[in-house]
């Protein structure tokens, strides 16, 4: 049991720094110092920082899935789920560091292909779901295609992550990726969908101000 919370208390140490300052300029030395151990305790748990990292993303996309697992099954319908996840959505991204997918896609590639298979996976076949959902309770314009939409949502979602396009020095992550996503969901909601994504919206927000 102890070395389970050891190694739950690594994992969780080294995912707060790599949030906070993305996964490059994070090193084992770092890692330990923020936890008050040893390397070697480090060692006796993770093969390498490669392990560390990857277990780390791995970890944090499982509690991703079933948070917004939780909002798909609690919501109303297609509409009241994209306003849950516009919540939880800007909150995860104030959290995070741009570098990150960029960190992992370079140097990073088992984490990297952990990512690539969560967002196939999951992202776009939940995009899918709730876009065929909405579509069938005419709250989503019905001339969309599911499918090429999904995959245009996930590249727009990895969009806000490229420094080039959105260097950090002007962009905040959290604010490109809301921009984007409000432009989205505008584009494939219909005028009662729109009126409705308004209401759940607004109710969210008070609901959370209270």
């Amino acid at each position: 049991m102890e070395e389970l919370d050891t190694k739950e208390k690594i994992l969780r140490g080294a995912e707060s720094l790599f949030m906070r300052y993305g996964v490059r300029s994070i090193s084992m030395d770092d890692i330990a110092r923020h936890l008050s151990v040893s390397k070697k305790t480090l060692y006796q748990h993770f093969a390498d920082k490669e392990d560390i990292v990857t277990m780390v993303a791995r970890g944090h996309m499982e509690r991703s899935q079933a948070e917004f697992e939780a909002i798909r099954v609690s919501s109303e319908n297609a509409i009241d789920e994209l306003a849950r996840i516009s919540v939880a959505m800007k909150k995860h991204m104030e959290e995070m560091n741009p570098t990150l997918l960029f960190d992992l896609q370079k140097y990073h590639p088992r984490a990297w292909g952990a990512w690539n298979d969560y967002k196939v996976k999951f992202i776009a076949d939940s995009v899918q779901r709730n876009l065929q959902q909405g579509i069938d309770e005419g709250h989503f314009r019905a001339e969309i295609n599911p499918e090429i939409i999904s995959i245009v949502r996930v590249a727009l979602v990895e969009l806000a992550f490229d420094d080039r396009t959105f260097p950090q020095h002007r962009f905040k992550l959290s604010e490109v990726q809301m921009q984007i996503f409000e432009h989205f969901v505008h584009g494939i909601l219909t005028e009662k969908g729109k009126k409705q994504y308004q209401k759940y919206k607004e109710n969210l927000i008070v609901t959370i101000t209270r």
